[in-house]
């Protein structure tokens, strides 16, 4: 081998293999302006990331947040991918120092919720993916600060709502993709923004065909459709139950109808003690279901009571809620004071309108200053250890909570079932007592014998065993008849004494 042989084979290799930029972090890959540290189980962002660093690779790990600052060194970031991670959560301003952004990958996270501040700075972001997290709903002006973003991925996550300014400031927006969500309507609004649409993405939600999709079927049908492939143009109907399957182009527009919502409230008026909680019930019914809220009317000052208009910290805090699936909202009112009368409005609202429903709370201002006697009276003397116990009817058992009020209630109805049962058992050992002893002459005991004939009275005689049984036995060498003075009552026909007519004897069987 030639002497400078090695040298130059090690040169070679030196060239071939690519540059390790000096301070790259462990386990990871830097060449060029790339870094690579994906599927490196990592629960932060690595430190030690030079800051000329272009595209950086943090895919298939296990980081749940972006700590503050963590991407701060890494200015000339242009790609930057995290999808397949935990991220749950985005700080906001988290990508505030990387201003050249041109790519952001969170697809397959854990993220719930988007805030329009997670995403300042990024004026120059071209494509946003966030694809398959779990985002529900997508607020008014979460994207106001991405004006150049070209493509928007938004497929295979929650989302059933999408606010009418949610959209906002996407101008230059080419593709937005939308499927597999759960997605049941969307307004002429929320697209409204979308200047530079070209490919838009809509299959695979849960449709509710009705009057609110009316513009959708039309937009398509007069120049939309050239933003829908042949696929994605089959929006599939899921309600209601009549046009489920059938694709909303095929679909006339007098079947696309709503029902107007009609509101109930039951008592249209109330009146409540001081301290109480209150619950008040507003059904509604429409289709779509509507969405029923609470609001409490202002009511002019000059016309409101001292301490109605002299609220502390505000107005009273009105627990309304919502439930567009049930139809049905409760107004939540607890440790009711004067500041929470006066007039409130139930409001049910779907596509097809809305309707409102008055009502009104008194509040029963009486025991706000309860009269107190200047001097009273001693109290009586009572035996040690106990305490004078408040009628139903007093002042202090209405002070009490209702739940105090109930469980009082509950355990006197249980005292009173108590005594009830110790009645029925006594009265039952009664019965049974009585019963035991019997009616007089149950324990007595006659004998027939027919073996030699019939037998008279005179013939029995009457024993008791040790128990108290009574019975007579008969004795065969007793005569029929007993002796005595003719005038006695015969007992059986013997003859009779002289001078005398007696009827015959007669004798009587003994039966038992």
């Amino acid at each position: 081998m030639a002497p400078g042989a090695p040298a130059l084979l090690l040169l070679l290799l030196l060239l071939l293999l690519p540059p390790r930029t000096a301070g790259c972090p462990a386990a990871c890959r830097c060449y060029s302006a790339t870094v690579e540290c994906g599927a490196l189980r990592l629960r932060v962002v690595p430190l030690g990331i030079p800051p000329g660093t272009q595209t950086l690779f943090l895919q298939d790990n296990n980081i749940a947040r972006l700590e503050p600052g963590a991407l701060a060194p890494l200015a000339a970031l242009r790609r930057l991918y995290l999808h397949n991670n935990s991220l749950r959560a985005l700080e906001a301003g988290a990508f505030r120092a990387q201003p050249r952004l041109l790519e952001l990958a969170l697809t397959s996270n854990r993220l719930r919720a988007l805030r329009s501040s997670a995403f300042a700075g990024l004026a120059q972001l071209r494509v946003l993916y966030l694809a398959g997290n779990q985002l529900a709903r997508l607020l008014d002006f979460t994207f106001l600060h991405l004006p150049r973003l070209q493509e928007l991925h938004l497929q295979e996550n929650s989302i059933e709502l999408l606010e009418d300014q949610a959209l906002a400031g996407l101008s230059s927006l080419a593709l937005l993709d939308l499927s597999r969500n759960q997605l049941g309507t969307i307004s002429r609004e929320a697209l409204q923004p979308l200047a530079s649409l070209q490919v838009l993405r809509l299959t695979e939600n849960p449709w509710r065909c009705d009057c609110a999709l009316h513009w959708l079927g039309a937009w398509i049908k007069e120049g939309g459709q050239r933003l829908l492939t042949s696929r994605d143009r089959k929006i599939m109907c899921a309600e209601p139950p009549r046009l489920a399957l059938q694709s909303l182009l095929d679909i006339s527009h007098s079947s696309l109808i709503c029902i107007p919502p009609s509101v109930h409230v039951q008592p249209l008026e109330l009146t409540a003690n001081l301290g109480e909680d209150l619950r008040v019930a507003c059904q509604a019914s429409g289709y779509p279901q509507p969405l029923v809220t609470w609001r409490k009317v202002p009511q002019p000052r000059e016309g409101r009571p001292r301490a109605q208009a002299q609220l502390e910290g505000g107005a009273p805090g009105l627990g309304g809620h919502s439930a567009s699936d049930t139809g049905s909202g409760m107004l939540f009112l607890s440790n009711i004071t004067l500041a929470h009368a006066g007039k409130y409005e139930c409001e049910a609202s779907n596509a097809g309108g809305a309707a409102r429903v008055p009502f009104r709370l008194l509040v029963n201002a009486s025991r706000q200053q309860p009269q107190q006697p200047a001097q009273p009276p001693p109290p009586a003397a009572r035996p040690a250890g106990r305490e004078p116990r408040p009628e139903a009817g007093s002042m202090a058992f209405r002070a009490l909570g209702l739940a105090t009020q109930t469980a009082i209630a509950a355990a006197i109805a249980l005292l009173a079932l108590t005594a009830l049962l110790l009645v029925a058992m006594i009265c039952r050992r009664r019965r049974r007592r009585k019963k035991a002893r019997g009616p007089p002459g149950e324990g007595a005991l006659f004998v027939n014998d027919y073996s030699d004939g019939p037998c008279t009275f005179a013939q029995l005689e009457e024993l008791r065993d040790e128990r108290g049984h009574e019975m007579f036995v008969i004795n065969r060498s007793k005569p029929l008849f007993a002796e005595g003075p003719a005038e006695a009552p015969p007992d059986c026909g013997q003859g009779a004494g002289p001078g005398l007519r007696v009827p015959p004897p007669v004798a009587y069987e003994i039966h038992c």
